[in-house]
């Protein structure tokens, strides 16, 4: 058994609280035992969606935020799975580590939607970044090209970012093919105008997603656990679906908090990905 926890917190006012929120949120899980947390995408500083007065990408802020947050996961002895974004040089793909000298350079930024995985002692494990952006996104992120496996004692899991684990099942499959119990899924969900409001998860009147969720899990047989902001309206939010397809539980919609769950990591056994031939 291994408790997670999820951290379905509010969309950050600036980017310096994101770092606020995180923290707390941080300390929450901990407090709460949970060996491992994963935030929603990119929040910190913010997911860049439509309505969002985000500041220009910031690689030394990025780097300052990370540094606060390994030093507060060492502390907590808990691993952290941040969203996050990653600035990259637009006309060469590589990956920028300080901060931008000129607006020149700033004006051929990239910027990559990831995931940051932080080791309990605060070291940093890597990233995983999003490799397949919805068709909106086009204009505001640039997408990442390759997938990896995290390792957690006897945990292993993956992280697919939102429209990916939507929509291509394929990226989650990867993971459980791996030797992955548990695929992280965070994610940016927003009500729209006029949109459902649902109260129960994965309600037939509402969209597709939470769905998809239910069937990641059990053509994986591994746990899905998917993470998004809170928010009034929410069409989702987070929760935890075991390897069979049954949900486990889940955040009330709309309602700030850190949803904890003990998963039993015998019966993510993986078998379901392992026989699908159609794919690596």
């Amino acid at each position: 058994m291994i408790r997670i926890a999820l951290a379905n917190i509010p969309f950050p006012a600036t980017p310096d609280e994101s770092i606020t929120l995180t923290i707390a949120a941080i300390d929450e899980a901990a407090r709460q035992g949970a060996a491992i947390v994963c935030f929603p995408e990119c929040y910190v500083p913010g997911y860049r969606g439509p309505g969002k007065l985000a500041p220009p990408p910031d690689p030394a802020f990025l780097q300052q935020a990370w540094s606060i947050i390994a030093a507060m996961a060492a502390n907590a002895n808990i691993i952290v799975i941040l969203g996050t974004e990653r600035c990259v040089d637009g006309t060469t793909g590589a990956h920028s580590i300080g901060a931008h000298s000129d607006d020149a350079a700033l004006s051929k930024t990239a910027v990559v939607a990831s995931a940051l995985v932080i080791n309990s002692d605060g070291t940093i494990a890597g990233f995983q970044d999003k490799v397949q952006i919805d068709p909106s996104e086009e204009a505001t992120y640039t997408p990442g090209s390759d997938r990896r496996l995290f390792q957690a004692g006897p945990l292993t899991f993956g992280i697919v970012i939102c429209h990916e684990g939507w929509r291509y099942p394929e990226t989650a499959r990867w993971a459980a093919r791996r030797g992955a119990q548990v695929v992280f899924h965070p994610h940016f969900h927003e009500a729209e105008p006029d949109s459902y409001r649902p109260t129960t998860f994965a309600d037939p009147k509402n969209s597709f997603h939470e769905k998809a969720a239910l069937c990641r899990a059990a053509e994986n047989t591994c746990y899905f656990a998917t993470v998004n902001y809170a928010s009034p309206g929410s069409p989702t939010t987070s929760a935890v679906v075991r390897p069979d397809g049954t949900l486990q539980c889940y955040q009330p919609y709309g309602e700030a908090g850190v949803l904890i769950a003990d998963i039993d990591l015998s019966t993510a056994t993986g078998l379901l990905a392992e026989r699908c031939r159609t794919v690596p």
